[in-house]
Order: structure tokens, then C-alpha cells, then sequence
């Protein structure tokens, strides 16, 4: 029991040390990154630390698995140096025994990742997308899905528009039974337009079947309102930025991900991308350990026998090819090429199996 705490606390030491050490890298290439975007010269330097503060908890969560890889290299080339590894095997403990301590750590790290760092992660990267496209030209534009439909926010040097619908086809270009009420860029609401559908195109919103009332005050809005078969509203929204929006499930805490699905499909959304998230968050865990499984492959070994440098590398680099084909995975299930379930658990699972199996060749041939 007290070798695998002393192994668990010298595992953790490790994935601690690297993870300040790129944490601090990232804030400093990203802080260079941001105060070289178009709106940095119409906002101060501290507005510029807090985007760089508000980004770097989402870019750590991406580079997780890296981290966990490099806190195994790191551990057991440390433990082969100072011949510890040897001592334990001639005390009679296996290799799979000696793993238990650091495959747990990164379990446990994997639940805390998912249960608590995930919805910090998610509230930050909310505030970030807040913050930034309010500092860009054009003004800010937000999407949001509830049980009343589907609400949308368009700026523009002339103003505000609010957009409501109650449902929509699966990439958000086209609305139906939708609402728009435009506001004046420093006033109240200045006109209210229904319309039957809503398709976004080049030049703005398409309306068929519209009826559009005043809202000035003093003017009869009913006497004077107007109907139109076809009507176009000029749009600040790209299909991009709408799908950028509703799109990124990372802004969405992990506890809350089930219901916004729910209210996705209600509202006419594809979930798939969301489902993806969800279930590849649930694996995390698992990954995480077939990180510490895949670099403990090729760095038990004492550094006597010679080759360590290679055998780091190999293990850095398998463990990059299974983030790559981890991430491949999800872009064939949000695209429907691969079940939901199998993109986002197929790939843990099979690294951990093809961890085990060297492992079980290094140590019993």
C-alpha cells in the first residue's frame, strides 16, 4: 500500500509540474495571439488579459491527454534512472501491479476533469465568445434555444434585431414561424415583422409571407402595418456564425448537455454534434488512462538497456496518433458516417487494449 501511495503522489507531482508549465506557455502565446486581433487596438491591455485568462482553461482541457502522456514519460524515465524500477521488480512486483497507482490517479483525474473542471471550462469559454464578438465590429450576435423556440441576435452599424422562431431546418438557414423586432441603435423598438419562413442568404434574411407593423410611437401600428410576399432584412449572421454559436458544445456544461440536446431536436437542430461531446466527455476517463497505459508501454525499462530516447518518442508519438484518430472519430460521428457511441468510446477502449497487449508482450514475451 505504501508503494502505490508513493507511486500515486510522484504521478500526480508530475502531471501537476506539466501542466503549470504549459498552462503558462499557453497564456503567453495566447495573450501575443489576441493582442493581435482586429479589436485589440479599441481595448485596453487588461481586457486583453481577461480573454487570454477566459480562453486558456478551454485550451488546457484540449491538450489533457497530451499532458497525462508527458506525466508518464516523465515519471517512469525518472523512476528508470534512479534504478526504483528495478528495485520494485526484484521485490516481486509485476508491471501491471506497479501501473495500478498511476492508471487510477489518471481515472480519478478524468472524473474531477468531467465533474468539476468541465462546466469552469464551459462557463469561460461562454464568457470568452461574449466578450470578444462584443469587441468586434458589427456588434455582438448570440443564438439561444429554450422550449419557447429559437431566439437569435443580430447587430448592425443601424442597430439591433431580435429573432425569434419556433423551429428551423438542421443548419439554421432557414426559420419558420418567425418574429423579427428591430430596435434602434440607442432606442426602443422601432418595427415587428412575422413572416412564415426566414431563409439566410448573401444579401440577408429572405422573409415569405410577411407582415410588418410600426412601432413608433404615435403611429397606429395595426393601420399602418404592410404585407409582403417576399421581404429582405439585411443581416450581420453568416450561416457560420450561427453554426458557431449553437454549434460549440464545449460552451455547455456537461450537466446541462442532455436538455439542450433535447430542446436541439424540438427545435429542428441536429443534436449529433452535441451527442458526440457528451459521450466523448463521459469517456475522458478512460482516455486518460489509455494515455498513461500507452506511454508506460515504452518508457518501463531501464535506462542501461539504452534507447530511452527513441522509446520516449515513440510513445509521444503513438499517443499523438491516438488523439488524432480519437478526434477523427468524432468528426465521422457529428457527420453520421459512425454510430454516435462508437465514435466517442471506440477509441479508448481500443487503446487501452492496444496498451495492455505491450505491455503483456514486453513483460511475458
Amino acid at each position: 500500500m505504501t508503494l502505490h501511495l508513493y507511486f500515486a503522489r510522484r504521478f500526480t507531482m508530475s502531471f501537476l509540474y506539466i501542466t503549470a508549465i504549459l498552462s503558462t506557455l499557453i497564456f503567453i502565446t495566447d495573450l501575443i495571439d489576441q493582442a493581435q486581433e482586429s479589436y485589440a487596438e479599441n481595448v485596453t491591455f487588461g481586457d486583453i488579459i481577461r480573454l487570454t485568462l477566459l480562453r486558456v482553461p478551454q485550451t488546457i482541457n484540449l491538450i489533457l491527454p497530451l499532458n497525462m502522456l508527458l506525466a508518464t514519460v516523465a515519471l517512469f524515465v525518472s523512476l528508470a534512472r534512479s534504478s526504483e524500477l528495478v528495485v520494485t521488480r526484484a521485490a516481486g512486483r509485476s508491471a501491471l501491479k506497479t501501473l495500478m497507482s498511476p492508471v487510477a490517479v489518471a481515472f480519478i483525474i478524468g472524473l474531477m476533469i468531467v465533474g468539476l473542471f468541465n462546466p469552469i471550462v464551459a462557463a469561460t469559454s461562454k464568457r470568452f465568445v461574449q466578450l470578444s464578438e462584443g469587441y468586434q465590429a458589427g456588434g455582438p450576435s448570440a443564438l439561444s434555444v429554450s422550449e419557447e423556440g429559437l431566439w437569435l441576435r443580430q447587430g448592425t452599424a443601424d442597430g439591433q434585431s431580435v429573432i425569434r422562431a419556433w423551429r428551423s431546418n438542421n443548419d439554421g438557414s432557414v426559420l419558420y414561424d418567425v418574429t423579427f423586432i428591430a430596435y434602434e441603435r440607442d432606442g426602443g423598438p422601432i418595427r415587428r415583422i412575422e413572416a412564415q419562413s426566414a431563409a439566410l442568404e448573401d444579401d440577408g434574411w429572405k422573409l415569405r409571407n410577411a407582415k410588418s407593423w410600426p412601432l413608433q410611437a404615435g403611429i397606429n401600428a395595426e393601420g399602418n402595418s404592410s404585407f409582403h410576399e417576399t421581404l429582405t432584412i439585411p443581416s450581420s449572421l453568416t450561416l457560420e456564425r450561427i453554426r458557431d454559436s449553437f454549434g460549440n458544445a464545449g460552451s455547455i456544461s456537461i450537466y446541462d448537455l442532455p436538455d439542450f440536446i433535447r430542446q436541439l431536436e424540438y427545435s429542428g437542430f441536429s443534436p449529433r454534434r452535441h451527442q458526440v461531446w457528451l459521450q466523448s466527455e463521459l469517456a475522458r476517463p478512460l482516455f486518460l488512462m489509455a494515455m498513461v497505459l500507452v506511454a508506460s508501454a515504452f518508457t518501463m525499462r531501464h535506462t542501461r538497456s539504452g534507447g530511452t530516447g527513441v522509446a520516449v518518442l515513440l510513445a509521444i508519438l503513438l499517443g499523438f496518433g491516438l488523439y488524432f484518430i480519437r478526434s477523427f472519430s468524432q468528426i465521422l460521428g457529428e457527420n453520421g458516417q459512425i454510430p454516435v457511441i462508437l465514435s466517442a468510446w471506440a477509441p479508448p477502449v481500443a487503446a487501452v487494449f492496444l496498451a495492455l497487449g505491450l505491455l503483456l508482450h514486453k513483460e511475458d514475451g
